[in-house]
């Protein structure tokens, strides 16, 4: 059964916490939907804030392939003739082919929210939609919180739609605005309004309140809708929207029904990827499907048997998808979770070093070491153990002054790869105020390399440039690598400032991005660690 695909990410998406998107990076967004094969695209409120009036302005001049492009408002306000309402007038000033209005089919809402009689409402419903067909639009009817009213007066909610009909809607959705129904009650309503209005074409537009949103969807489609609402990695308002990254593999691989075709659901997690870096927020990884853990495995016994046979721990196949499998690290890895890492870095491990890798893992975890997220550390660990000769370079000794007061105030604090702490007159280094200053000494090919830098912006920034400095001859490849990200936490918050903490450094050369960390009871020497293996790591590849 063909499934009409309705995206709501650059309206009802927006909703979410954290979730925006300037004019510019929706119609990029609109694109990127397009392209997967949407059918509607749902792209704001126009008038109800200038970012949206501006997308619609320049929408116009949008050329999709595929799907159309949608904007969405409300009913007429009660006190405004449809053809007066300012808001019917900005829905289609937008100049889109389609409509998407909101009414109540609530009666709560109806008598309490808006004020007017249940009557009233019906002839408000059934005048707008008509005021926007007559003008040519191809109007879809939201019917918001259809499940609260169908349960706290069903004929009433039913007679909402037939008013929307009758206005001239050519679909009729059925959202679970709150998100608080369980699928088997959606079903049943969704089966009698089709029983009621059989000739309609009926959608479902469910929330995500219950973690029942796909669910529900599904529950419609099951009942007899062809039409469904949603919006990509689930955001929304509250706790977001039925998840497109979810339904439209369920439907297609799972259920057999037709959306955006199999061969274009292989873009899914590109698709869902770009559009969390378009909002601004990481893709959180596990979302299913599309999240970077939906294909992860961990236990040892679950990486021995997918190496053999991938269904017998995943359910579909991470490509159909756009994902990929990961075998992650642990000091609850096995020997087939190394031996299958390396593979996937390009390195091969008999028995004899496997063992020696995984033992070495448990002892690092146990001394507070991630390795699942950090595959640079992972890749110089696997590289001890796989191949000949020294290391690019070996850090030796560092040294950070730092100056936090006025001159004459302050006080200059030394830290060392060893951990010592010492408390030097301060003239020891003129170090501005505000200012850090870092010195290295590493072997670098055969010879001792010393180099000094100071950073207003930290002690952790000194040192990072301090190494530039001491590697930039050798290796001038390094000028490529950035720092992207630094985390720090704190493994035994207990013990207060004494405690251990992970130094967490991801880096990028424009090309991969790579992490590594660093464990020590002071900070500094963490930071030493981690940014020593990820130019280490950027080296031997």
């Amino acid at each position: 059964m063909r499934i009409e695909i309705y995206d709501t990410t650059l309206r009802d998406g927006t909703q979410g916490e954290q979730i925006a998107f300037t004019a510019s990076e929706k119609l990029k967004a609109a694109a990127l939907l397009d392209a997967l094969g949407v059918d509607l695209i749902e792209g704001g409120w126009p008038g109800a804030n200038p970012r949206d009036s501006e997308f619609f302005q320049r929408a116009r001049g949008l050329s999709l392939a595929h799907a159309r492009l949608a904007a969405f408002g409300s009913t007429a306000h009660p006190n405004a003739a449809p053809e007066n309402d300012a808001n019917l007038r900005a829905l289609l000033d937008a100049e889109t082919e389609v409509v998407t209005i909101f009414g109540k089919s609530w009666t709560l809402h109806v008598e309490q929210a808006l004020g007017i009689s249940r009557e009233e409402n019906l002839r408000l419903v059934e005048a707008s939609v008509k005021r926007l067909a007559r003008a040519g639009r191809e109007v879809i009817f939201d019917a918001e919180h259809f499940f609260d009213g169908y349960r706290a007066a069903p004929d009433y909610a039913l007679a909402v739609l037939r008013a929307a009909r009758d206005g001239g809607a050519c679909r009729l959705v059925l959202c679970d605005t709150n998100g608080g129904s369980l699928p088997e009650f959606i079903a049943a309503a969704t089966t009698a309004a089709i029983r009621t209005l059989p000739s309609a074409r009926m959608g479902i537009h469910p929330h995500n309140d219950c973690d029942l949103g796909a669910a529900n969807a599904l529950a419609a489609i099951a009942a007899g809708a062809t039409h469904v609402q949603g919006t990509f990695n689930g955001w929304g308002e509250r706790c977001g929207n039925a998840s497109l990254c979810s339904l439209l593999p369920l439907l297609e691989l799972k259920l057999g029904h037709e959306t955006i075709g199999r061969e274009r659901l292989r873009q899914l997690e590109p698709v869902a990827r770009q559009l969390a870096e378009l909002a601004g927020v990481p893709l959180h990884h596990r979302l299913p499907f599309v999240g970077a853990s939906a294909f992860a495995h961990k236990g040892g016994i679950h990486v021995s048997a997918v190496r053999r046979l991938p269904a017998s721990y995943e359910h579909i196949e991470p490509e159909a998808v756009g994902n990929q499998r990961r075998i992650l690290v642990s000091d609850l890895a096995g020997r087939s979770n190394i031996q299958e890492k390396a593979r996937e870095l390009g390195m091969e491990l008999d028995a004899h070093q496997a063992a020696a890798v995984t033992q070495a893992i448990k002892q690092r975890e146990h001394a507070g070491y991630e390795l699942e997220g950090a595959d640079g550390t992972l890749a110089l660990l696997l590289a001890q153990h796989t191949e000949a000769g020294a290391p690019p370079f070996q850090g030796l000794r560092f040294e950070i002054v730092s100056r936090y007061a006025e001159p004459e105030a302050a006080t200059v604090a030394t830290a060392s790869a060893t951990g010592d702490i010492s408390t030097p007159p301060p003239h020891a280094w003129p170090v501005a105020a505000g200012a850090s200053e870092a010195r290295v000494w590493l072997r670098v090919q055969g010879k001792l390399v010393e180099a000094t830098a100071q950073e207003d912006s930290g002690p952790v920034a000194a040192l990072d440039r301090a190494l530039r400095a001491a590697l930039s001859g050798p290796y001038p490849q390094l000028q490529d690598v950035v720092l992207t990200d630094y985390k720090v936490r704190i493994l035994e918050g207990s013990r207060g400032t004494r405690a251990r903490v992970r130094v967490r450094v991801e880096s990028s050369d424009g090309r991969r991005s790579w992490v590594t960390v660093g464990v020590s009871d002071n900070i500094l020497e963490a930071s030493w660690e981690a940014l020593l293996e990820s130019f280490a790591c950027h080296l031997r590849n």
